[in-house]
């Protein structure tokens, strides 16, 4: 497979707050509905600069659902922890691939100039080694989060960064701390993360080889695992781009996303 740089969409069915998720039917603003590993999967295929596109996954099920409309899968091992380990099971497939990208498979709304500002970036830049993006969350965002943190839910991942741009921490809860009735600004943004990265080659062999670390279990973050190791993360700081950028985390996100949809200009 001839690839310099390739995005994979990591794909499960035996999600914990949303099984089967990768299959559920998502409308568009016709009423037409596909299944969510359709929209990621051409996400990522209207990314300009990116060499091919494979969903990645262990389950037969995702597998038949790819190839019904004409996706390319590679199988990896049922024992991947987490998207990243996913992504490095498929090294072997892929060896003229030495930048690999992460587009997580429920992040059907990520633009594709954000991943193409992302292998830019890389391609500019290649003593980087683990690269992502975070934006800054519009006061509707917020609200959203919020709105999860208060029933419970996980609603998204927020990042704090260092002055040179590199992640200090990731987290499932709101990050910083604002004080009640507070909303972000540029004096006190909130950046939420995107599951969206991208590797080198060593830097995906060094990920497999360390093995899980307690922060990465403890919060369910598998870019912990790098932050632990001593590697940076570089993260790239965009705007929103007209839609909030909401991950299909849990049942009641689905409603949200096609409400989003339908203003969109396009199916």
């Amino acid at each position: 497979m001839a690839a310099r740089t390739a995005i994979v969409i990591p794909a499960r069915y035996a999600s914990s707050r949303f099984p089967g998720k990768p299959l559920m039917p998502i409308r568009d603003r016709t009423g037409t509905a596909r299944p969510l590993i359709q929209w990621s999967y051409e996400a990522g295929h209207a990314v300009q600069n990116a060499d091919s596109v494979f969903v990645t996954t262990d389950d037969l099920r995702i597998a038949e659902a790819v190839t019904a409309f004409g996706g390319a899968t590679l199988m990896t091992p049922a024992d991947c922890a987490n998207g990243t380990e996913r992504v490095s099971a498929c090294l072997g497939a892929l060896p003229a691939a030495d930048l690999l990208v992460n587009l997580q498979g429920d992040a059907l709304l990520t633009p594709p100039a954000f991943v193409e500002a992302l292998i830019a970036y890389m391609h500019a830049h290649p003593q980087v080694q683990v690269a992502t993006i975070a934006v800054r969350c519009s006061p509707d965002t917020f609200r959203h989060l919020a709105d999860d943190a208060v029933q419970g839910r996980v609603g998204g991942t927020t990042v704090v960064l260092n002055m040179a741009g590199e992640a200090l921490y990731f987290s499932k809860r709101i990050l910083p701390y604002l004080p009640a009735g507070r909303l972000p600004d540029a004096e006190m943004p909130v950046l939420l993360h995107l599951g969206l990265y991208a590797y080198r080659r060593a830097a995906l062999e060094s990920y497999a080889a360390t093995g899980a670390t307690m922060l990465e279990q403890i919060e369910g973050l598998e870019q912990l695992r790098f932050l632990v190791s001593g590697v940076p993360v570089q993260v790239l700081t965009m705007e929103e781009t007209g839609y909030p950028i909401v991950e299909v985390n849990n049942p009641s996100d689905i409603a949200i996303v096609e409400g989003i949809l339908s203003g969109r200009d396009k199916p």
